[in-house]
């Protein structure tokens, strides 16, 4: 099979869905790797690691030419679909909610689309789930910017001239990145508290030595999918959890916000009067942002300045990290290539494998995923 690597053209995207290490384990098992010259530039990977590893540089043209699959951190710009021929098979990030239209394109184009926001949540899927791969990254990045932001010290500091005071960290949401956001919250030495909707999460919590700050009544003793992700909570016990956490909010330095429902717009958890309720230097960060920010004042990629409180809405916080989180992105797309090829190495995707089954978005001309054929009947 022919692999074609391409620059990612999204605005403020700095990763790239190859790395050298994958491209010489492709290349080993028999593929060719075409990569567009400058693909891995913003990663910091030369044109000449991906020569080395063995893969072919090119315009986007030769690239394009003659691939079977087109493997992309982001859904390409129209001008590069448009350069896509039929029948290939394209595998990305594609915004499957909120490019519907585009799902539909691609469908008329004859365009195979597998999309990484739709990895199951299977133990056999989890080398392949691109969604916690970079979730992870994503909490780690965000008490790094809160960090940055904030004008204080994370940890408690004696010194001959006083006490620093540790700072209070409040981690919204414990799944991959709000996890990850404790741990590295508690290793810079804030002291942390955590809520979230999924029972188990109070386990993990506590097991990371943060305080869990919940509503425990019977709602959120059933509130977790059989996927592992929060359900929408009503909104009266989203009123007692607000009611809970306002008063919390108000006495911590960093909040860094993590609730995001795929295909709805983010719940809003923080309100204005919550903000105006914290200390002058407190710092917000919304992981929610590309959904419209789980704090009422979140604006995307802009920091905004609210009566002394800083909220910052990064829409891309693992393309701060562009190579570690190009890296464990390209694994992911190694560890699925498996189930893209049949025995002799050529493109053909089983489509009869569940892991396949719940990513295809478009197949031979249709859209195919039962969530979008079932919101557009």
């Amino acid at each position: 099979m022919r692999i074609a690597i391409l620059k990612e053209r999204h605005a403020g995207e700095t990763r790239v869905a190859a790395t050298p290490d994958t491209v010489k384990k492709f290349t080993a098992a028999g593929h060719v790797v075409a990569v567009e010259k400058g693909a891995g530039l913003t990663a910091s990977v030369t044109d000449d690691a991906y020569a080395s590893a063995g893969a072919e540089l090119g315009t986007l043209a030769a690239t394009l030419k003659g691939a079977d699959a087109l493997f992309s951190v982001q859904m390409p710009d129209d001008a590069t679909l448009a350069k896509l021929p039929k029948g290939m098979l394209l595998v990305a990030h594609l915004d499957p909610y909120g490019a519907q239209e585009r799902a539909k394109a691609l469908a008329k184009a004859g365009i195979d689309a597998l999309a990484m926001e739709f990895v199951p949540r299977i133990s056999r899927a989890q080398a392949m789930d691109a969604l916690s791969s970079q979730s992870n990254l994503a909490g780690y990045r965000s008490i790094i910017e809160a960090a940055q932001i904030y004008g204080r010290a994370f940890p408690m500091m004696m010194t001959a001239a006083g006490t620093v005071a540790p700072a209070k960290a409040f981690i919204m949401g414990a799944g991959v990145a709000g996890l990850q956001a404790i741990a590295t919250a508690r290793r810079l030495g804030a002291v942390v508290s955590a809520t979230d909707v999924r029972p188990a999460s109070k386990e993990q919590v506590a097991s990371l030595g943060a305080k869990f700050v919940a509503v425990e009544d019977e709602e959120f003793k059933q509130a977790e999918t059989a996927g592992g992700y929060a359900k929408q909570m009503s909104p009266e016990y989203q009123a007692k959890q607000a009611e809970l956490v306002a008063g919390h909010i108000a006495k911590q330095d960093i909040v860094v916000t993590t609730a995001l429902i795929p295909g709805r717009p983010a719940p809003k958890l923080i309100t204005k009067a919550m903000v105006e309720a914290m200390k002058p230097g407190s710092v917000i960060i919304d992981l929610a942002a590309p959904n419209g920010g789980n704090c009422e004042l979140t604006k995307a990629d802009e920091i905004v300045t609210h009566q002394g409180v800083m909220i910052a809405g990064f829409s891309n916080l693992p393309g701060r990290l562009a190579a570690d989180s190009s890296a464990l992105y390209a694994k992911n797309l190694a560890n699925l290539l498996p189930l893209l090829v049949g025995e002799d190495g050529a493109r053909a995707p089983h489509w009869d494998d569940e892991i396949i089954q719940g990513m295809a978005l478009t197949r031979d001309g249709a859209v195919v995923h039962p969530t979008l054929v079932k919101e557009s009947a």
